[in-house]
Protein backbone atom coordinates (compact mmCIF):
# COMPACT_ATOMS: atom_id res chain seq x y z
CA UNK A 1 0.00 0.00 0.00
CA UNK A 2 2.63 2.45 0.97
CA UNK A 3 4.32 1.98 -2.66
CA UNK A 4 1.15 2.56 -4.18
CA UNK A 5 0.93 5.60 -2.40
CA UNK A 6 4.38 6.94 -2.78
CA UNK A 7 3.59 6.30 -6.76
CA UNK A 8 0.14 8.10 -6.80
CA UNK A 9 1.97 11.19 -4.92
CA UNK A 10 4.74 11.51 -7.51
CA UNK A 11 2.36 11.40 -10.54
CA UNK A 12 0.30 13.68 -8.81
CA UNK A 13 3.63 16.19 -8.39
CA UNK A 14 4.19 15.32 -12.02
CA UNK A 15 0.95 16.46 -12.74
CA UNK A 16 1.35 19.44 -11.07
CA UNK A 17 4.57 20.78 -12.63
CA UNK A 18 2.73 19.57 -16.14
CA UNK A 19 -0.88 21.56 -15.64
CA UNK A 20 -1.73 22.61 -12.41
CA UNK A 21 -4.60 20.79 -10.51
CA UNK A 22 -6.43 24.12 -9.25
CA UNK A 23 -7.25 22.37 -5.74
CA UNK A 24 -7.33 25.31 -3.47
CA UNK A 25 -3.90 25.99 -2.46
CA UNK A 26 -2.39 23.96 -5.74
CA UNK A 27 -3.41 26.32 -8.14
CA UNK A 28 0.12 27.66 -9.69
CA UNK A 29 2.53 25.12 -10.93
CA UNK A 30 5.43 25.99 -7.98
CA UNK A 31 3.34 24.65 -5.64
CA UNK A 32 4.23 21.02 -6.13
CA UNK A 33 6.53 21.69 -2.72
CA UNK A 34 3.48 21.39 -1.22
CA UNK A 35 2.50 17.74 -2.32
CA UNK A 36 6.05 16.50 -1.71
CA UNK A 37 5.36 17.74 2.18
CA UNK A 38 2.19 16.05 2.47
CA UNK A 39 3.84 12.88 1.19
CA UNK A 40 7.11 13.07 3.48
CA UNK A 41 4.22 13.63 6.88
CA UNK A 42 2.53 10.91 4.95
CA UNK A 43 5.15 8.20 4.94
CA UNK A 44 6.49 9.38 8.11
CA UNK A 45 3.50 8.32 9.69
CA UNK A 46 3.28 5.32 7.55
CA UNK A 47 6.86 4.27 9.71
CA UNK A 48 5.40 5.40 12.73
CA UNK A 49 2.35 3.52 13.05
CA UNK A 50 3.99 0.35 11.35
CA UNK A 51 5.30 -2.37 14.74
Amino acid sequence: MSKALTVLLLLAMVIQVLKPLNLPGLRQRRDFWKIAVFAIAVMMLTVLVRP
